[in-house]
């Protein structure tokens, strides 16, 4: 079954771009001109991903963004006109899985769509070539199901953010340096900056530490990353 894409923008020329390269990558579309009406056919319409356009009037990608996230993890694709713009949307913490600046390249916006979509919906093989669960402390993710949880409790997290922990999860001794977090959050060889990767680590250390685990995360200074206890703090 093809995905369905919702594309959110306030320029015609642009959803229109969007949609030939994604109708040509096999996927369904479909549309909405503002925040507003975004709003209304995700609810009728329930697509896999969202394209979501940031600088739209009145109702902007923001907005949009944290209303979905109130009731949803679907992962969105945020379209953004500066890097400055998106520094200050990922530090936010609002819940977006990547994003592409514009003026963008169609093919490269494909791949980023796929790339998240299949950390998702991973082929047979790659599903079956890991183990049902894994876990750490009071960490524990099952791939196969997508879905992770602290202490009995789920977490709502993104397609990277779940990439990332699965990364450390499947090596819960060794150090990632971001090069390597990239590698396995994003698969294709799609480059991002160190910026975005240190955003969402913020991002999942911050949703741990709402449910008392201070150490999900350890910061080798000068060196990368490794999986703490993963327990809760007494």
């Amino acid at each position: 079954m093809a995905h369905r894409i919702l594309i959110v923008d306030d320029e015609g020329h642009i959803r229109e771009v969007i949609r030939v390269a994604l109708k040509k990558a096999g996927m369904d579309v479909i549309e909405a001109r503002d925040g507003k009406q975004a709003l209304v056919r995700f609810a009728a319409d329930r697509p896999d991903l969202i394209v979501l356009d940031i600088g739209m009037p009145e109702f902007d990608g923001l907005d949009v963004c944290r209303e979905i996230r109130k009731g949803s993890d679907v992962p969105i694709l945020f379209l953004s006109a500066r890097d400055e713009e998106i520094d200050r949307i990922l530090g936010l913490e609002i819940g977006g899985d990547d994003y592409v600046t514009k003026p963008f390249s169609p093919r490269e916006l494909v791949a980023r769509v796929n790339v998240i979509l299949r950390r998702l919906s991973p082929r047979n093989g790659e599903a079956k070539a890991e183990p049902a669960a894994l876990a750490q402390g009071r960490l524990l993710i099952d791939p196969e199901q997508h879905v992770a949880t602290f202490a009995g409790t789920p977490l709502k997290l993104t397609a990277i953010e779940f990439g990332i922990l699965r990364a450390f999860l499947t090596r819960p001794t060794s150090v990632f340096n971001r090069e390597q977090l990239m590698r396995a959050a994003y698969q294709l060889n799609i480059q991002v900056s160190d910026r975005t990767i240190d955003s969402h680590i913020r991002n999942i250390r911050a949703k741990l530490a709402a449910l008392n685990c201070e150490n999900v995360i350890e910061t080798l200074h000068g060196v990368g990353f490794k999986l703490g206890r993963c327990e809760q703090e007494a």
